[in-house]
């Protein structure tokens, strides 16, 4: 039975219940992960708020060393983080080692916090008086992160939280709790003191307890665009600041004049990598004009040639299980829609199922889709792709912002004037010209649009930093 931390002390929950941690490779349990109680909430709140005024009145310097501490141990033990994610997960190694590496971005970045804190100081900015903004921090702070990037997300949260003088309770996922506990350690080992990052594990009372309670401040969450409505909705009615993002249906747009070879990798990779169990995939490949015939056909052949197999170990297989038998029949139910519907089954993925094994579905590529269908509206979270035609550019536009979602959106194109039309005109937060995925780098914001985002501030970038912080501006005069 995982255990919560609770100042720097594993402790057990106060719950007898738990659900299993599985090996997706292989279908068997390997752990097991409390359902976490209110009591488990008010003890860690209770930890972070006793260490709040020490590590607030920290030297931004002082914590940064920490950071940099802790920077290195991720590094050093980088090889076995990303095990352990393809062990809880089912990623492939390469994926895993990306999940590991794009939240150590956000680490580098929070080792600059010195510089970033620095507010702004005007001399007489009224007759003989100064002004200074100064940003402080929030106070308590907590992280609700899913399933589908063990390290990154969580890696959104609690390093610029902490590195801003915030103390932390961070919730993780119940299907993959291994790397968040294993994240959270090597923070204790960097020398964090006592209650400053706390970690309780749990499901829904947890989350529950978290946004009622009085002594948390701000909220950071990452899932689905329901759940993501009710945590900013619950949070915001009792005081919180929250940031809440969730899912996503994400246009490829393939114009005429696009290098084929290149879009049709940068679709395989968007749609299948990571099972397409991310909010980022590409789910749509909308493909205008003459370009049909060809990007069909090469997206057709990558995808049955793609290897789908066990990843625990590390095999180098082109893509992995997804994460438990809820999400594989999920997946199996959306192409079975597709059968009831005649859509037209260019690749079937469930060829690639092995029940006695581990939850497998392959690439799946759907054409002849309904506008009205779940296939083109709805957020599978899987390695499904669905192909659709369109005459030109406008009427691509227009069919990827019916979607009520808005987190990312590709055109592939040599045309500077297509490409500018498109980035303007879209309805969504996230652009990419001639990119896979166009997940920005972390000195920029995650920025989710319409139904994919509920809150002001994303997290990363300078709107991570506003997030975890509060201004206060003083005026000054002396006789």
């Amino acid at each position: 039975m995982l255990l919560n931390l609770i100042s720097n002390q594993w402790t057990p929950s106060g719950s007898p219940e738990s659900t299993p941690v599985f090996n997706p490779s292989r279908g068997v349990e390997i752990a097991r992960c409390p359902v976490g109680t209110a009591g488990d909430v008010d003890a860690a709140v209770a930890a972070a708020r006793a260490a709040l005024p020490e590590w607030s009145q920290t030297p931004p310097g002082d914590r940064a060393r920490i950071l940099f501490r802790y920077k290195a141990l991720l590094e050093e033990k980088f090889q076995e983080i990303a095990l352990l994610i393809c062990r809880e997960h089912g990623k492939t190694l390469v994926e895993a080692q990306g999940d590991l590496r794009r939240g150590l971005d956000v680490v580098d970045m929070a080792c600059g916090i010195p510089s970033l804190l620095m507010g702004q100081k005007l001399g007489q900015v009224a007759r003989n008086i100064d002004g200074e903004a100064e940003r402080f921090p929030v106070g308590v702070c907590a992280g609700i992160t899913p399933y589908n990037f063990p390290a990154m997300i969580p890696l959104w949260m609690f390093p610029m939280a902490l590195a801003c003088g915030n103390t932390f309770l961070f919730k993780p996922s119940p299907k993959v709790p291994l790397t968040a506990a294993r994240l959270v350690e090597l923070f204790v080992e960097a020398g964090l003191p006592p209650g400053v990052l706390n970690l309780v594990h749990g499901g829904v009372e947890t989350v529950h307890a978290i946004l009622d309670h009085p002594g948390i401040q701000a909220v950071s969450f990452v899932g689905s665009t329901p759940v993501a409505r009710e945590v900013y909705r619950r949070g915001t009615a009792n005081g919180k600041r929250v940031q809440a993002a969730g899912g996503a249906k994400n246009f490829m747009i393939v114009m005429p004049d696009a290098d084929m070879e290149l879009a049709a990798d940068a679709i395989l990779s968007s749609s299948f990598g990571c099972s397409g169990q991310r909010c980022m995939a590409g789910s749509v490949a909308v493909v205008a004009g003459r370009a049909a015939e060809p990007i069909t056909e090469k997206l057709r052949e990558l995808a049955q040639t793609m290897s789908v197999g066990a990843t625990d170990e590390g095999a180098p297989v082109g893509m992995g299980p997804v994460i438990d038998a809820v999400a594989l029949d999920r997946v199996q139910r959306y192409l079975s829609l597709g059968d009831q519907q005649r859509v037209e089954m260019l690749v079937d993925g469930r060829r690639h199922a092995r029940p006695d094994e581990g939850y497998f579905v392959g690439p799946s590529i759907v054409a002849g889709v309904a506008a009205d269908s779940g296939l083109l509206r709805d957020e599978v979270f899987g390695p499904v792709l669905t192909l659709l035609r369109e005459e030109d550019l406008d009427a691509a536009i227009a069919l990827a912002n019916t979607s009520p979602y808005g987190n990312g959106a590709v055109i592939y194109t040599r045309s500077g004037g297509a490409a500018r039309k498109f980035a303007r005109n879209v309805n969504c937060g996230m652009i990419g010209v001639n990119i896979g995925v166009p997940a920005p780098m972390a000195l920029f914001p995650f920025a989710g649009w319409n139904e994919s985002f509920f809150g002001d501030l994303h997290v990363q970038g300078n709107e991570g930093i506003q997030f975890y912080t509060r201004t206060k501006v003083t005026l000054t005069r002396w006789s």
